[in-house]
């Protein structure tokens, strides 16, 4: 019983510096994605050298990911193939077989179809090539919906050290 009790003791311990280490992340964001910015914007500097030598400087952060949400899904898909943008689209086939079945695995997704299998089909972008592409067109003048992607641009503070 005790060492039961220890043990919930530990990990109770444990779970409350986990929490305190998430709030120390998050302010630690807060920090770098608004207070040094807007510090170093209200002086009209991008970048500042401290007196250690290591140099303070802000870059935005853009972030775009699909939607879990099958429907909003297909609607950025649809999106990007409209915009001529399909070719970031991943597209993967996978047919399933039963044993014994290897050669027919091997075989085009078009035999599978003629020989009664039933493929199923699974669309994807990756998060960093959405992002690159983000980046990509906010800085052409160009927009992406919103109300189909998941968007963000933050100031991101990058301290160098010498």
């Amino acid at each position: 019983m005790a060492g039961s009790s220890q043990g919930l003791k530990d990990r109770q311990k444990l779970l409350k510096n986990i929490q305190q280490l998430k709030k120390k992340k998050e302010e630690a964001d807060h920090i770098s994605s608004k207070v040094i910015p807007e510090l170093l914007a209200e002086q009209g500097l991008s970048e500042i050298k401290l007196a250690d030598g290591s140099k303070v400087s802000v870059k935005q952060e853009f972030r775009c990911t699909l939607p879990k949400d099958e429907t909003k899904r297909a609607q950025a898909y649809e999106w990007l193939r409209n915009e001529k943008l399909g070719d970031i689209i991943k597209n993967n086939v996978f047919v399933t077989f039963g044993k014994g079945e290897d050669d027919k695995a091997k075989s085009l997704i078009d035999l599978a179809v003629a020989n009664g299998y039933e493929p199923s089909q699974k669309s994807d972008v990756a998060w960093n090539t959405l992002t690159a592409l983000y980046e990509e067109r906010v800085k052409a003048g160009l927009d992406m919906p919103s109300d189909v992607f998941h968007l963000w641009i933050k100031d991101k503070t990058k301290i160098s050290r010498k």
